[in-house]
């Protein structure tokens, strides 16, 4: 027992027509340990406004539902569903609370959740979950949120021709932990807000812990030099995809073909070759890869015409 929280939990059934959503209570033993609902209650304050009270207990409620399924905040009821609300530490709010919660909230209110995720990772990591002075590899991305409904504040159509938003999204590699978010308008570019997400992620993973080298990885859409020099000067290592320009196109012309190795474990529908040049002052490592005569419909799927062509994928990597 720490903290009068067991190490260890058994989940024994004595009816075979029993269904609990016993999983959760994972995550309800991590949420206790870190001391989320108290730490939310200090952190998020709403004055006020409709919903104010207990914020911890409503964000704890948010989580929970979203972990055993809940997508839509009328799914928020799956807590009080059973005997759910006896593993979850916490009275389970109604959906109508919950609404009402999430509408009080402003962009300032979003930041202090923010500062919860700092906080919690911090703590996280500070009983023995962080990387310490091991390399800690992160991966930035972003994704498009769908959503339903042209009444929702920020949301527009990107690339994909979808309603949603377009957060960028930092987690790490080893474990999936989602280290650093931040929400964007739907129709933003990708690289919008790239080097002020990359100024409050890595002071955020300094002060949680991380003592050892740091390792970003990235898509070409966070192909930027401010980015890039920004990474340098926090001593930051990374690898970031870069887009086929005419000058990139025309580094690797100049590869001479005995600079290209084979990579030895790809998989037998094609021979796949890696090379190294420079791109200005950075390493440029491209991958090519030829796909078998034979493999004609993955060719076609890939782009590749019937009289075979190579790939060319790029990483820019400091």
């Amino acid at each position: 027992m720490v903290n009068g929280l067991s190490d260890r939990s058994t989940v024994a059934f004595d009816d075979e027509r029993v269904v609990v959503n016993a999983g959760i209570v994972l995550a309800v033993t991590l949420g206790q340990r870190l001391g989320l609902e108290a730490l939310i209650d200090q952190t998020v304050r709403l004055g006020d406004r409709a919903g104010a009270s207990r914020p911890g207990r409503k964000v704890l409620s948010l989580i929970h539902a979203m972990l055993l399924g809940a997508d839509c905040i009328d799914d928020c009821d799956v807590l009080r569903s059973g005997r759910t609300s006896a593993v979850l530490g916490h009275r389970p709010m109604a959906p109508s609370t919950l609404g009402t919660f999430l509408r009080s909230f402003t962009f300032g209110h979003v930041r202090q959740l923010d500062r919860v995720l700092a906080v919690a990772l911090r703590r996280a990591w500070g009983l023995g979950a962080g990387p310490g002075k091991e390399l800690l590899t992160v991966d930035v991305d972003s994704f498009i949120g769908e959503v339903h409904g042209h009444a929702k504040q920020g949301t527009g159509y990107g690339y994909t021709h979808k309603l949603g938003y377009h957060p960028i999204l930092a987690t790490r590699a080893d474990t999936g932990e989602v280290l650093h978010v931040r929400l964007r308008k739907g129709q933003a570019n990708t690289q919008r807000g790239a080097l002020r997400f990359v100024d409050e992620l890595l002071p955020r993973l300094r002060r949680a812990g991380a003592a050892g080298k740091i390792l970003l990885r990235a898509d070409s859409g966070f192909w930027n030099k401010k980015v890039i020099a920004r990474l340098r000067e926090q001593g930051c290592e990374f690898s970031i995809g870069v887009t086929m320009h005419k000058i990139v196109t025309a580094a690797i012309a100049q590869i001479p073909d005995a600079a290209w190795q084979p990579v030895a474990d790809y998989p037998d529908s094609g021979v796949c070759e890696l090379a190294e040049t420079t791109l200005g002052d950075e390493r440029l490592i491209v991958r090519r890869v030829h796909l078998h005569a034979q493999d004609e419909q993955l060719s076609r799927l890939r782009g590749y015409p019937e009289d075979d062509e190579d790939e060319d994928e790029d990483d820019a990597s400091g």
